[in-house]
């Protein structure tokens, strides 16, 4: 496991101007990401009435509602995205995306480009290509935002994997999430807990029973943060996620070291099945268990019993169950897809309502993901009109979502087939983050982060984004999509072809951006600023056509009604 890392804020350094406008213009437009006053979602209040999420309307569906709807359940909107979600209505839509079937394997497809090769034995190479190969061009958009989702809660990182293959380690991984994307909390609880990857990363890979007489102790890594991250959080929560209190006013844990140290003997004896530094067809198969090596004593935490002599995968089996049906599993998780797919500060009421379909999906099923899902997408504070008075709704775009966003909106593809987009983690001068590279367990961003000295902090609005957004990152952010947004990135490029028969109207280009990109967000003041700065791009030649084309989707991408997702 990695440690928490500190922001780094290197140097900061601007490009020569390559669209025909100066970048120091779309930069002004953008300063005021970092110090946005509220992008939380639906405010602070408790509500005493929790209403049942809303069965879908008939009401046909509008084209900047259908953009929002792909913003959270996807990455942005596209031409033919817009038609279907259109023509079959948010639900029907939603429901067809589940039933897509995924697409090759990030394992098999490192395989088929050929990194399976000892020289790669302790590599990342291959990785990056895959993931950004799926997350730009798959058509299961809503199973790859999941899975990106799921990526940030159920933490794996390429940093914390020390270990031979970790390249296709973490590429099995993600094709766990693909498989359990859709299905139930507890099977992917169980997959993700008895993986290679989580294994290698949180150390239960290896794990041994204790030894009095060596001192030797179970290592808790995987322990602590299953309850802490995964599942249960560290205090009671209510319904509505929102904290009890004890008597004097203070928050209730939910567990103790000791429940820790418990939970860390269960979780002994696995390991990988017959690790080979010739093949990494290993980290594809759960780990198994070696009974010598399990703590098989009586045991008591969670609430329930574990009897001595129980075997390592039933005692497992009993914990996860636990975890699955403590009462804080349905706010707590339910409170982190919201925040990833909606928005930052969720109010109580929504929390409560998406909990709810996660205690029973109305068949007496807990925790049915494409329930949750579909509540979470379809509840009434997502698909609300945003009003422009309310400053506390939404939540600031996480730099990869923008980024993928842009490549599919422009049809980015790559001749060579390669994805080679790389490690996007550098915050001066490419996004701050990149797939599967957290810095450490808790994500690049905490669920629970807070800006202090701020609006958001004297309101105490959550807004996780913000953690990693400072003047380096805002600035690289620029600077790496100015460059995208001209040039491409590596061997893929976008495809304007469509784009320049719009060139001569500025005023339009600057429309369909608006909609496409910003969801028909951008005011009228902005869509109005913007479009002044691309007619000044003159359109005699096909370069200035181009150039205009370029302005316009830079400018919507920089701009602060952009940047925050509504």
């Amino acid at each position: 496991m990695s440690i928490l890392q500190e922001d780094a804020s290197p140097g900061v350094e601007t490009d020569v101007d390559h669209a025909g406008f100066d970048p120091l213009a779309a930069m002004a437009l953008a300063a005021g990401a970092a110090l946005l006053s509220a992008c939380g979602g639906g405010g602070g209040g408790s509500s005493d009435t929790v209403a049942a999420t809303p069965t879908p309307s008939a009401a046909p569906v509008t084209s900047a509602d259908a953009s929002r709807l792909l913003s959270q359940a996807g990455f942005g909107a596209s031409d033919d995205l817009l038609s279907q979600v259109r023509t079959q209505g948010t639900s029907a839509w939603l429901d067809a995306q589940m039933a897509l079937p995924t697409s090759q394997g990030h394992y098999d497809w490192m395989v088929a480009n050929g990194y399976n090769v000892v020289a790669n034995l302790y590599s990342s190479g291959g990785i990056d290509n895959s993931l950004w190969h799926k997350l730009i061009s798959s058509p299961d958009v809503l199973r790859q935002r999941m899975v990106l989702a799921y990526s940030e809660i159920f933490v794996v990182s390429l940093i914390g994997l020390p270990i031979a293959w970790p390249q296709f380690t973490v590429a099995a991984y993600v094709d766990l999430l693909e498989a359990n994307a859709f299905g139930t909390y507890r099977q992917l609880l169980q997959a993700v807990a008895l993986s290679v990857g989580m294994g290698s990363y949180l150390n239960m890979r290896g794990n041994q029973k204790g030894n009095p007489a060596t001192g030797r102790q179970p290592d808790e890594n995987f322990a602590r943060e299953v309850m802490q991250l995964m599942s249960i959080g560290l205090y009671l929560l209510n319904p509505d996620g929102s904290l009890q209190l004890d008597g004097q006013g203070q928050p209730i844990p939910t567990y103790d070291q000791t429940t820790i140290t418990t939970l860390a003997s269960v979780f002994t004896g696995w390991d990988a099945s017959g690790a080979n530094n010739l093949d990494p067809a290993f980290v594809r198969t759960p780990m198994v268990n070696t009974a010598s090596r399990h703590d098989s004593t009586a045991k008591s935490l969670l609430g329930i019993n574990i009897a001595a002599g129980t075997d390592a995968a039933t005692a497992m089996g009993q914990v996860l169950d636990a975890l699955a049906s403590h009462q804080n599993t349905a706010p707590f998780i339910s409170r982190q897809l919201i925040q990833r797919l909606v928005c930052s500060n969720p109010s109580p009421a929504y929390i409560q309502r998406v909990a709810t379909v996660f205690a029973n999906n109305g068949a007496g099923v807990r925790g049915d993901l494409k329930a949750v899902i579909k509540a979470i997408l379809l509840d009434t504070e997502a698909r609300a009109t945003p009003d422009p008075a309310h400053t506390t709704s939404g939540k600031l775009r996480e730099p990869v979502i923008r980024f993928v966003q842009w490549a599919r909106t422009f049809n980015a593809t790559t001749a060579t087939g390669k994805w080679g987009i790389g490690d996007l983690s550098d915050p001066a001068s490419k996004l701050g983050m990149s797939p599967l590279r957290s810095p450490s367990v808790f994500n690049f961003f905490r669920p629970g982060y807070v800006p202090p000295d701020s609006q958001l902090g004297t309101l105490n609005l959550t807004s996780p984004e913000l953690q990693i957004t400072n003047e380096s990152t805002v600035v690289g952010y620029i600077n790496f999509m100015q460059n995208a947004v001209t040039k491409g990135v590596a061997d893929v490029v976008p495809g304007y072809s469509a784009e320049l028969l719009l060139a001569v109207d500025a005023n339009a280009l600057v429309q369909r951006y608006a909609l496409l990109l910003a969801c028909n967000g951008l005011s009228a003041d902005t869509v109005a600023t913007i479009t002044t700065a691309v007619s000044s791009i003159s359109t005699s030649t096909s370069a200035g056509q181009l150039a205009r084309v370029q302005a316009a989707i830079l400018l919507v991408m920089v701009c602060p009604e952009y940047l925050v997702q509504k």
